[in-house]
């Protein structure tokens, strides 16, 4: 659909300035274009090649009166729009930068109030992390209690029912889940502990810059 259109507006522009030239042809106007070896080339009427590489209008003085971009292969136009979309895409981006730092601003005018609310996130995880951790102890000594059952029952020769060692497997993969969720939880805190320290070192940087600019 784009290259129906572009296709239509380019022979409406080639038209208009053909008609253009035809109307002044008394005053000697002339097309005037460059091949890829740059060597330039004249005629009366607008040829492929001029919508190729690009053409001026020029008068019996050799004066130009008008130039006209080359055309634009499909390779090139969509290079031309994913460069747009790049461009767009990053002032985009810089304008919600730009938002988010008056928003944090707003909302902690002062570096105390912006540790402070750092602070509680990482409170909020140390509460997963107790939780886990007294949810881990408690499901160790069930798996143990299990494992000694199974233990008096070995020692006194006799046979550890399937039932016990069913629970006894069941038990070792809950420990090992807890254990695994333990370990996330801990390397988050420790990954949100660094970026909480890039965002102060933003915060300050932009406190900075805001102070200056109201000083």
């Amino acid at each position: 659909m784009r290259k129906t259109v572009f296709a239509i507006a380019m022979l409406a522009l080639a038209a208009g300035l053909h008609a253009q030239a035809q109307n002044s042809s008394h005053g000697g106007i002339r097309y005037r274009w460059r091949d890829a070896s740059g060597l330039p080339h004249y005629s009366d009427s607008l040829s492929s090649d001029a919508l190729k590489y690009g053409y001026e209008l020029v008068n019996d003085r050799g004066l130009v009166i008008q130039h006209v971009d080359r055309q634009l292969s499909p390779e090139e136009r969509a290079a031309a729009q994913k460069q747009a979309e790049q461009q767009a895409a990053q002032q985009h981006a810089a304008e919600e930068r730009t938002r988010g730092d008056s928003q944090m601003l707003a909302a902690y005018p002062t570096e105390a109030a912006y540790k402070d609310s750092q602070q509680q996130s990482l409170g909020n995880i140390d509460q997963q992390i107790n939780t886990t951790r007294v949810n881990l102890r408690s499901q160790e000594k069930a798996l143990a209690d299990l494992l000694t059952r199974a233990g008096d029952l070995e020692r006194a020769k006799q046979p550890v029912p399937k039932s016990l060692n069913d629970g006894i497997s069941k038990q070792r993969n809950i420990v090992a889940g807890q254990r695994n969720t333990l370990e996330r939880q801990q390397n988050a805190r420790d990954a949100a502990e660094q970026k909480n320290a890039q965002d102060l070192q933003h915060y300050r940087d932009v406190k900075a810059a805001h102070d200056k600019s109201q000083g």
